[in-house]
């Protein structure tokens, strides 16, 4: 028998849970699925302890079917929906919303998904592109592209540090993290020892010193 997750939110506090669910489950008992009702209440709030719970337990294998009255008791925007029908096909969990009559374990309910996915897949190459985009322009226009290299005296952290000054001390005597103490620590000595060359210690750390 399959696990069904039925899903509702009450626009009013005070609104029984029933008056959403009773036709899912209905449904529900006509195809022969076990249930389990995740709920939330109120439409203002940006918290739906349901809905997270219901999306942990699909993420689990523990149902295999979705059951809501209607797209906008799921989703909180148009993106949001896409996004959820995208992981929902990943996860082979069905897809069951009464209002819109849609069924993905039947094949128009496929055919949408189909139209789901496309859509996903081109909102993410037009915001790649715009990425794209964006890089190049403010290239042609002499900004420089990434983060900047931090001015560290590389020289005399080193030596700080050896001479046994805590990491801490050196952190903030140099004004960076710990772990960067350590990581160009470590890069000195394997350059002393003729591993790497002082480029390479700069794209390891992101460091612009003198060697």
């Amino acid at each position: 028998m399959k696990k069904a997750a039925i899903y509702a939110r009450m626009a009013c506090p005070d609104e029984p849970v029933q008056s959403e669910v009773s036709g899912l489950q209905e449904l529900a008992q006509q195809r022969g699925f076990e249930t389990v009702i995740y709920e939330d209440r109120g439409t203002g709030t940006r918290k739906h302890p349901g809905f997270d719970a219901l999306m942990a337990d699909a993420r689990r294998g523990r149902f295999e079917v979705v059951l809501v009255n209607s797209f906008d008791r799921l989703a909180r925007s148009t993106k949001h929906f896409l996004q959820l029908m995208s992981e929902l096909d990943e996860l082979e969990i069905q897809f069951i919303s009464c209002k819109e009559n849609v069924d993905t374990g039947v094949l128009t309910g496929r055919v949408f998904l189909t139209h789901i996915n496309s859509i996903v897949g081109l909102e993410a190459a037009l915001n790649r592109e715009k990425i794209r985009a964006g890089l190049r322009r403010r290239k042609l226009e002499g900004f420089a592209l990434g983060r900047p290299p931090l001015d560290v005296d590389r020289t005399a952290l080193v030596h700080d540090r050896l001479s046994g000054k805590s990491l801490t001390q050196c952190s903030k005597t140099y004004r960076v993290s710990r772990g960067l103490v350590v990581r160009l620590v470590k890069l000195a000595q394997r350059q002393c020892a003729g591993v790497v060359q002082p480029q390479q210690v700069v794209a390891e750390t992101g460091t612009n010193f003198a060697a």
